[in-house]
């Protein structure tokens, strides 16, 4: 079987926030575990949208559903590490896109992680796939990119 490789553009990230790796994120290897990761990832992504002004879920009904998720572990994270999650977008579509993530370690500038996250608008009211509102994507025209 093939391996995953995600690799994207230096350009693309726009945004940062960094979590520490809880004692209770650790597995049976003393490392971060998997399914730990996973919960990072999604409060980097919540704290991203949260940043830019995404709602969980608007009044009528629309909020954003993850379509995919795909992770490539590069190194071990341990517990009480720092890890830097930054955080971009890229391949917009009528109704989605990717979030993507790079997860390093600032201390040794250790890459932890990459991850990318599909993602669709969803109306919960009426259970279907809805067109991606123009506001949010206008917000990623003209982001303050990190450096």
């Amino acid at each position: 079987m093939a391996r995953l490789k995600l690799e994207f553009p230096e350009d693309q990230y726009c945004y940062s926030s960094q979590l520490t790796v809880r004692t209770t994120d650790i597995n049976a290897g003393n490392h971060l575990g998997n399914d730990s990761m996973i919960s990072m990832i999604s409060e980097a992504r919540a704290r991203f949208l949260f940043e830019f002004g995404v709602r969980d879920i608007e009044a009528d009904g629309t909020g954003i559903i993850v379509t995919d998720l795909a992770t490539t572990y590069r190194a071990e994270a341990h517990a009480r590490d720092q890890l830097l999650f930054e955080v971009g977008v890229m391949d917009f579509n009528k109704y989605g896109g990717d979030i993507t993530f790079r997860i390093t370690r600032p201390r040794d500038n250790t890459l932890i992680a990459m991850a990318k996250s599909g993602f669709v608008f969803f109306n919960y009211k009426r259970s279907q796939v809805v067109p991606m509102p123009e506001e949010f994507g206008s917000k990623f025209t003209q982001v303050n990119w990190i450096d």
